[in-house]
């Protein structure tokens, strides 16, 4: 492209500034283009803040802290749930987890518990926690199917990548999801949970799971969860003899029915380990339902 010469006369009109202002306009504009054909464009992305969402169940509010990825009315969306331990928060057990930052694609709901008697501590019930109860009264049961529907009529939730995973009390609920919504996941992960009764376990179908222990846990005896650990291994049929580390402290189970099975034994005790963090992730992020 030829650009005549402006005398410094012309200029002196309005319309000769004006040329000039144009020119130099569409120079500039055939450079930016020219740029752009050898450079990506880097689009900034907005960082959501997670909400607190309320629902009315058996005449009490109950609430949840819920990170809801911006795209979630408009593209398919995992989703994961996440429960607290006994006598713990939903912004504690969000700010641990960080799992907005580790798929930040996906919605994360974080419920918070009322005031319960626990199963190891706290028998008067003075903490916030989950009913262990798997019939019809339990009222967590009930938040947890509100919850599920509140979030598939407002967004486009993949039902083919929901997941549970919660934490010591929160881990036991995780187990009792399993028994009661099993359908419903992809996948599971219970950490430092107690043994739920018998019965339950005899109803659990095979399905990908992720159980974390401290062998030092002095609330929950290691070997108690082992029990657990082998007879999930007999559900799902997992190869013993071919166990894999996917990290430092987890070792990944093939399964014969595609449902494997991770045990991550770490040397802490009760308390959650962050670094466990982005297994979990990790591990959902392969698991979807057929």
């Amino acid at each position: 492209m030829l650009i005549k010469s402006l005398s410094f006369r012309s200029l002196k009109s309005p319309f000769g500034f004006k040329v000039l202002l144009l020119t130099a306009g569409l120079f500039i504009a055939f450079i930016a283009i020219g740029l752009s054909k050898n450079k990506p464009v880097h689009q900034l992305t907005v960082q959501v803040k997670p909400q607190v969402m309320e629902w009315t169940i058996d005449g009490k509010v109950r609430k949840a802290l819920v990170y809801i990825p911006a795209t979630a009315k408009t593209k398919v969306t995992p989703l994961i749930f996440l429960y607290h331990a006994h006598g713990g928060n939903m912004q504690n057990i969000f700010n641990t987890h960080k799992f907005d930052q580790l798929w930040p694609e996906a919605i994360t709901i974080c419920p918070q518990g009322l005031n319960t008697p626990g199963e190891l501590t706290d028998k008067e019930g003075n903490l916030p926690g989950w009913q262990m109860a798997a019939d019809a009264g339990n009222t967590d049961l009930q938040f947890f199917d509100a919850m599920l529907k509140t979030l598939q009529d407002d967004y486009m939730v993949d039902a083919k990548r929901i997941y549970v995973t919660g934490h010591s009390n929160g881990g036991s609920f995780t187990y009792l999801l399993w028994v009661t919504r099993g359908d419903t996941f992809a996948a599971v992960a219970p950490t430092a949970p107690r043994a739920i009764d018998a019965k339950l376990m005899a109803m659990l179908k095979p399905k990908p799971a992720l159980h974390l222990m401290g062998e030092t846990d002095l609330a929950v005896k290691p070997e108690v969860q082992r029990l657990t650990c082998n007879y999930i291994l007999k559900l799902n049929k997992c190869d013993v003899n071919a166990g894999e580390k996917v990290a430092q402290y987890a070792t990944l189970y093939p399964s014969a029915t595609r449902n494997p099975f991770i045990i991550y034994s770490h040397p802490g005790g009760h308390a959650y380990p962050p670094e466990a963090n982005a297994v979990i992730i990790d591990f959902f992020k392969k698991q979807m339902k057929p």
